[in-house]
């Protein structure tokens, strides 16, 4: 990374100012004058009651907030002065200036499309400046979290000598039906270890797993938007790093807009298809998965309701059945075509998608998309990851008709289910991965 066109000279001589520093909090943001004052007084709190003897600092990086959520974040950095922090916010559009605060009263700005990867590449480059041992990224829209998130994010690091920490949360069986149904399953078979929530938001990592991040080129790819989460984890699981969990609680956060889901989907999914043509020679190696060591105390707590229309969901999947069946049909290995077709005509009360094949079109598309990237325009790989999106809605009605009356724990344990039918039929993965081509 070039410092000085990821940073502006007003960033770069604070961090001059500061030089070094032990522990340092990032905290990405975009309009969450809400929630962000929350987070920032818990993560104030949680430096200076568990870590007094380190020398800390706060930096927040804005992605071009239109609402109050600068002025929140000014005013709260104030109150605790012994306490350095470094504001960067993205420079807003032109035309949007004059109806919100003036690019003169930023404290500083960065330039170019803003996304969360782009948020956390000047978190990273101020942090390695800054020679900094433990690294803490947190998201900027909770509402849960408490003084003791830092603590558990940052403690193994400096304490215990692992390199990275993933969350552990208690979470509604219908909140992250992303990670429930595709990420965290992918990943624990693929990489042998069950890391629950491997775009969790909240992250620990050390200063080891810092300069790995530093050495790669990625910034003009997916990870820098909301690919940046499953790519941080999957580096730490993929080189050989030291992993754990910690068990925060109970997730509680604004909820994302359905507006949101297209591009995070596919940014998300395009990622990590991504990650598997580079790393694959280490997972297909790894059969079963195994546990991770976990701190904080894992205590029975009750998440916020989410809820999901399972019609909506089943609707959405059968407008997809029009518009892309006929892209199924060339992606999908036959058979699994034609178990997909049949599925097709249930009712909505009796409608269920098969766990293995679920995974085997999941296993399907990774090979069609890892088989066709590099002959594809750039245009088409896009279409490919929007035609999972019915599927992924298909999925998710099936799992809703199918836990509707069951508990988050009962619940907990079909996505265990779904888990260790991705490890059973990974040999469908690697006996056809050197096929591909």
């Amino acid at each position: 990374m070039n410092k000085k066109i990821i940073l502006t000279s007003k960033t770069i001589e604070q961090v001059e100012k500061i030089n070094k520093a032990d522990i340092l909090v990032g905290i990405p943001s975009y309009n969450n004058e809400n929630t962000i004052g929350h987070v920032i007084k818990a993560v104030r709190l949680g430096l200076t009651k568990f870590f007094p003897k380190f020398k800390s600092i706060i930096v927040n990086s804005d992605c071009g907030s239109t609402d109050n959520t600068r002025k929140v974040i000014r005013n709260n950095m104030k109150n605790y002065e012994e306490l350095d922090t470094i504001l960067i916010s993205h420079e807003m559009h032109p035309f949007t200036r004059s109806l919100h605060s003036p690019i003169s009263e930023m404290v500083t700005t960065f330039r170019g499309a803003p996304g969360k990867g782009k948020a956390f590449r000047r978190i990273f480059e101020i942090a390695h400046e800054l020679k900094t041992k433990a690294i803490v990224v947190v998201d900027s829209d909770l509402r849960s979290i408490t003084p003791e998130w830092i603590q558990l994010l940052a403690g193994p690091i400096l304490f215990k000598d692992f390199d990275y920490v993933a969350p552990l949360y208690t979470r509604h069986k219908y909140d992250g039906t992303i990670t429930n149904s595709i990420i965290y399953p992918l990943t624990r078979a693929l990489y042998g270890k069950k890391i629950r929530q491997p775009i969790g938001g909240e992250f620990g990592f050390s200063s080891k797993v810092l300069e790995h991040y530093m050495e790669k080129d990625i910034w003009d790819t997916d990870v820098a938007y909301y690919g940046i989460d499953i790519w941080m984890t999957t580096a730490a699981l993929a080189n050989g790093f030291k992993v754990c969990q910690s068990f925060l609680g109970a997730k509680i956060h604004n909820p994302k807009s359905a507006a949101t889901l297209p591009p995070m989907f596919k940014q998300v999914i395009g990622t990590i298809f991504a990650l598997i043509e580079e790393h694959h020679d280490m997972w297909k190696k790894i059969k079963g998965s195994e546990d991770l060591p976990t701190f904080g105390f894992q205590a029975r707590v009750i998440p916020e309701e989410v809820s999901q229309d399972s019609n909506e969901l089943y609707q959405n999947f059968h407008k997809g059945v029009r518009k892309f069946n006929c892209i199924w049909q060339e992606i999908l290995n036959k058979d699994n075509h034609q178990a997909l077709e049949k599925i097709f005509p249930l009712p909505r009360k009796n409608f269920n998608f098969p766990n293995q094949l679920w995974v085997k079109i999941i296993y399907d598309y990774i090979l069609f998309y890892n088989r066709f990237k590099h002959t594809f325009m750039e245009m088409s790989l896009p279409l490919v990851l929007e035609s999972m999106i019915p599927l992924y809605f298909g999925f998710i009605a099936s799992f809703v008709l199918k836990t509707k009356d069951m508990n988050n724990q009962e619940a907990e344990q079909e996505i265990e289910k779904v888990c260790l039918e991705f490890e059973k039929s990974k040999p469908y993965l690697t006996d056809n991965w050197d096929k591909r081509d």
